[in-house]
C-alpha cells in the first residue's frame, strides 16, 4: 500500500478522533478506519464517557470484512484489561493483516506493548503515520500521563491596548457575537472550563456550551480558595445538572464545603501557596480526577498565577477594534517579572478574523 494511501486513510481517522475531543475523558480521544480492498468497511471512534473504544467501534461495522483488512489507528491500541478487553487483542480476533499507527501510547499499562501484541501474532504494523498531526490532537492525553496534568489553554479577550473591562468593572461585550460563539466551539473541544472564584462572584457565569446544537457540556470548574461563591447564582443552580468542581483550600470552612456538596458540586482540596491556591498542585488535582483538557476564562489573576507556574500550553487572544486606556483593568495580574529572560515565550501558531476582532493562538514553547 502507497505512502500516499496510508495518510488520506489516517488523516480519516484523526477526523474520525476529532468528533470525540472533550467527550471522552480520562481516556484518550482516538480514531479508527478499516480498508479491505481498497473499500472502507469500518469507522470508528472514542464514545463519550471513553467506550467503546475506536478499534471496537470500527471492527463491529466491518464484521466479517475486517479479515485480511488494514486497520488505521490514531494511537497505539491498548493492551491491558480494563473496564474492556484490550482493542490489540481484538484487532487479532478480527484476523486484520495489517495495522498502521500514527502515534505509539505513554500509558505504561500500553508504551509498545499493544504494537508487540500484534507483531506476534503475525500482523503488519506501520508506525509514525501522521504523527505530528496526532501528537498534537492527543496533547491533552499525552500532557496527563507524561506530565501529570491535563492541558492548558488560556483565553483572553481583551482591547487592542490589553484591557479586559473598564476601570468600573464592565466587561460585556468586549468581543463581538462572531467571537463568543467560536469561545462556545473551544469549549466544546475542551473535558473542563476553568474560572477563579472573583470571576464566578462578578460575572456569575453558567460556562456552558450555548448556540452550537451539542448534547454535552464540560465540567465547570472554579479555583475559590475560601468557598466564598454565590449559593444563588448560575453555576449553585446547575451544579446538580450539570458538573461543577471547585478547588479550594485546607482552609476553606466545612459548613461552606456542606452547602456546596449539597448542592451536587464535587469539592477538591489544593493546598495553597503565597495565600492562593497553588496552580500546579490544582493542574495536577484535575488530572487526577481525569481530566485531559482544560480551557481557562479566568480574569487577569488566575490568568497570570497560571503563566507564573508554567502550566499554560496555548494561549487563544482574542483582541477587539477598541482602546479602553490606562485606567482599565489589565488582561495579566501580577507577573513579578524583572527581567524580559524570566518571561514564558510562547510561538505564535495561527492568526485569523472573527467578525470584527481578531484571533491569535500561541503555543509553548518547550
Amino acid at each position: 500500500m502507497s505512502r500516499d494511501t496510508d495518510v488520506r486513510h489516517m488523516r480519516h481517522a484523526l477526523s474520525l478522533a476529532a468528533r470525540g475531543l472533550g467527550r471522552t475523558w480520562p481516556n484518550p480521544a482516538v480514531g479508527c478506519v478499516i480498508l479491505h480492498q481498497g473499500r472502507i468497511v469500518g469507522r470508528g471512534w472514542t464514545q463519550p464517557g471513553g467506550r467503546p473504544h475506536a478499534e471496537t467501534m470500527a471492527l463491529a461495522q466491518a464484521g466479517d470484512a475486517a479479515r485480511g483488512a488494514t486497520a488505521y489507528v490514531t494511537l497505539e491500541p491498548c493492551s491491558h484489561h480494563g473496564k474492556t478487553p484490550p482493542c490489540a487483542e481484538a484487532l487479532v480476533a478480527s484476523g486484520v493483516s495489517r495495522v498502521v499507527v500514527a502515534l505509539g501510547d505513554p500509558d505504561p499499562r500500553v508504551n509498545g506493548r499493544g504494537i508487540a501484541m500484534l507483531q506476534s501474532a503475525g500482523i503488519d504494523v506501520l508506525t509514525g503515520v501522521c504523527e505530528r498531526e496526532a501528537r498534537e490532537q492527543q496533547q491533552g492525553f499525552l500532557s496527563k500521563v507524561v506530565n501529570a496534568r491535563p492541558m492548558l489553554t488560556l483565553k483572553l479577550a481583551m482591547s487592542w491596548d490589553g484591557r479586559i473591562a473598564t476601570a468600573t468593572g464592565e466587561s460585556q461585550w468586549i468581543t463581538g457575537p462572531e467571537a463568543r460563539r467560536r469561545v462556545h466551539a473551544m469549549r466544546a473541544g475542551h473535558d473542563a472550563v476553568l474560572v477563579g472564584g472573583g470571576t464566578a462572584r462578578i460575572d456569575d457565569p453558567t460556562l456552558t456550551v450555548r448556540g452550537l446544537g451539542v448534547d454535552y457540556q464540560p465540567v465547570r470548574v472554579v479555583m475559590s480558595r475560601r468557598l466564598d461563591l454565590p449559593q444563588t447564582g448560575n453555576l449553585a443552580r446547575t451544579a446538580g445538572e450539570i458538573p461543577v468542581w471547585i478547588l479550594h483550600g485546607p482552609d476553606a470552612a466545612p459548613e461552606l464545603i456542606s452547602v456546596w456538596q449539597g448542592l451536587g458540586a464535587t469539592l477538591i482540596e489544593v493546598p495553597v501557596t503565597y495565600g492562593q491556591l497553588a496552580p500546579g498542585a490544582a493542574m495536577q488535582a484535575l488530572a487526577e480526577h481525569g481530566l485531559t483538557r482544560v480551557f481557562c476564562e479566568g480574569g487577569g489573576a488566575l490568568s497570570a498565577s497560571l503563566l507564573s507556574a508554567d502550566v499554560v500550553d496555548h494561549v487563544a487572544l482574542f483582541t477587539a477594534g477598541l482602546g479602553l486606556g490606562a485606567e482599565g483593568l489589565p488582561g495579566l495580574g501580577v507577573l513579578g517579572l524583572d527581567r524580559l529572560a524570566q518571561a514564558k515565550r510562547f510561538a505564535l501558531a495561527r492568526m485569523e478574523q472573527v467578525g470584527p476582532d481578531a484571533l491569535t493562538l500561541w503555543q509553548r514553547i518547550c
